[in-house]
């Protein structure tokens, strides 16, 4: 029988971490492979302008600047591959992965980069204006509509951050909070309710996300006395969570309860020895581009410190 090839580094996910370790492990003479899931490019892929990312002045749209960290990645000798790892068997030395089509895939190390989703309203309003004045992220488009209204939804920390995140560029933030309370911290809570600019919106629903080429106003629909009204505002910012794209890993390596990777203090090392971590599958802070290339680049350095250890390269 012959022997199956054992891939020195295998890369799943192919956005800005992905990408990354694909362009260090490469350069190291690892020889990564990436595996680039059901969405190559990650989140970026549905994001059109990006400013925020140094080295494009002018700014740049997200689909482009992927290709970009594509072909950098191909050019020093990264094999990418469009495919989805769905089943992991990380029990041995030698790590086992299976594709959706049943292909079976050995790695002396793996690194995990498979990125978070943001959870949706589920309006087709909504997908039909992604990127129109829709964002799951105010830090990254709240800048293209500061001085105008603006809806921020959900009441956890993460709504109530990005509602005084805005209300420092726009003159009026309208936080829709589904319940009569907030699930965000005390403090956070007491910040957003001290905003002279922060209006809550106790018990409210978007019904609708109403324009045709972008954003011009909301439908409200309170959950109490199912009262119906409109909201002009330029912009829609959905905060009710994130999911990790970690299912097909649970049961092999740590995740908080979130289902977020966990990985030791100031590395990319999981649990599982040859298996990193990078990016917004193991960060549920931050969730930026940069900071996701910038733990591909961690991850990739982590890797090739483990297989010299081990004698692979």
């Amino acid at each position: 029988m012959e022997e199956k090839q054992i891939y020195n580094c295998l890369i799943l996910g192919a956005g800005p971490s992905g990408y990354t370790a694909g362009i260090y492990a490469a350069r190291a003479s690892m020889s990564p492979v990436i595996y680039t899931g059901p969405q190559p490019g990650g989140q970026l892929t549905i994001t059109t302008d990006v400013e925020n990312y140094p080295g494009y002045p002018e700014g740049v749209q997200g689909p482009e600047m992927m290709e970009d960290f594509r072909k950098q990645a191909e050019r020093f000798g990264t094999e990418v591959k469009y495919e989805v790892i769905e089943k992991v068997d990380f029990s041995g030395p030698v790590h086992k992965l299976w594709t959706t089509g049943g292909q079976e895939i050995h790695a002396h190390s793996v690194i995990i980069s498979t990125g978070a989703s943001a959870r949706w309203l589920g309006l087709p309003s909504e997908e039909r204006l992604m990127n129109k004045g829709v964002s799951a992220c105010a830090v990254c488009d709240g800048f293209f509509f500061r001085g105008h209204e603006m809806v921020v939804v959900g009441g956890g920390d993460s709504a109530a951050e990005e509602a005084m995140y805005l209300s420092k560029i726009s003159p009026k933030v309208h936080l829709l909070v589904r319940r009569d309370e907030m699930r965000a911290s005390q403090i956070m809570q007491d910040r957003v309710k001290n905003a002279e600019n922060i209006e809550i919106h106790w018990n409210t629903v978007i019904d609708e996300i109403l324009g045709e080429e972008e954003v011009e106003a909301v439908r409200l629909l309170n959950r109490q006395t199912n009262e119906k009204t409109v909201l002009p505002v330029k912009a829609v910012f959905v905060a009710i969570g994130h999911v990790p794209n970690t299912q097909p890993f649970k049961g092999w390596i740590d995740m908080d309860a979130l289902g977020y990777i966990v990985t030791k203090p100031g590395t990319t090392l999981t649990n599982v020895e040859g298996v990193f971590a990078a990016g917004d599958c193991q960060d549920r802070i931050y969730r930026q581009a940069i900071t996701a290339a910038g733990s591909g680049a961690m991850a990739a350095l982590d890797a090739e410190r483990y297989l010299s250890e081990k004698g692979i390269i």
